[in-house]
């Protein structure tokens, strides 16, 4: 009998000991509605990439790499994601690329009409074209070399690539044909203005007599 009253209270310690345990664990977790307010208050930035004003064409993931003259070896720049970017405004594309995680740039040019890409010797996954390259903050000629993750990439970017350069070569041509009726109509002005002061000039001077009869005239008038 002693041994089952112990037993028994050694029970009933455990379970005031855990209800104990449960009340406290319950006021720490209880929701008091107190508001603590920030020692720092961080306001928001806004952080401008300079793409705000461009539309995205084509936006693939690769690999890319920048030939080095001086070694006479290819060295990669970067993994990263490369687009195509076309100016809301101007109609201008240029090509950009940045690193993944840093986001650092790896490319930076315009496209322009005379540039063409092809494939990499041997590798259907690759493609290369020389640019005038801005991503380090000057203008260097370059020779870059792709690489994606499929051929089929690939292939989407080489045919974007030739469509926008070929675009570029329209939108020169407009700008050519509407530059030079700006120009033709401003010189018919300016030769109607020229032919206007040369009548001026060639007209006869009003003689002695022509300039007294409107004096006979008032003084006809006069009588």
């Amino acid at each position: 009998m002693a041994s089952s009253e112990a037993e028994r209270k050694v029970e009933k310690e455990v379970v005031a000991e855990k209800e104990e345990e449960d009340t406290v664990a319950a006021g720490e977790d209880e929701d008091t509605g107190a508001q603590v307010a920030p020692i720092v208050r961080l306001e928001e930035v806004a952080v401008s990439t300079g793409e705000e004003n461009e539309d995205a064409i084509l936006d693939l993931k690769s690999k890319l790499y920048r030939f080095d003259k001086d070694g006479n070896q290819w060295k990669e720049r970067g993994a990263g994601t490369v687009k195509f970017l076309k100016h809301k405004d101007t109609g201008k594309v240029r090509l950009v690329m940045r690193q993944s995680k840093t986001l650092k740039i790896c490319a930076n040019h315009l496209v322009v009409p005379t540039m063409t890409v092809q494939e990499h010797a041997g590798n259907e996954k690759s493609c290369v074209w020389h640019a005038t390259d801005f991503a380090d903050g000057e203008l260097k000629d370059e020779l870059f070399c792709i690489r994606f993750g499929s051929i089929e990439n690939c292939k989407i970017f080489m045919e974007t690539f030739q469509e926008v350069a070929e675009s570029q070569v329209k939108k020169e041509e407009s700008e050519g044909t509407t530059a030079t009726a700006e120009l033709l109509d401003k010189l018919s002005v300016e030769e109607k203005k020229e032919d206007k002061i040369a009548e001026e000039e060639a007209a006869p001077a009003p003689t002695t007599a022509d300039a007294e009869e409107p004096e006979k005239a008032e003084s006809k008038k006069d009588e």
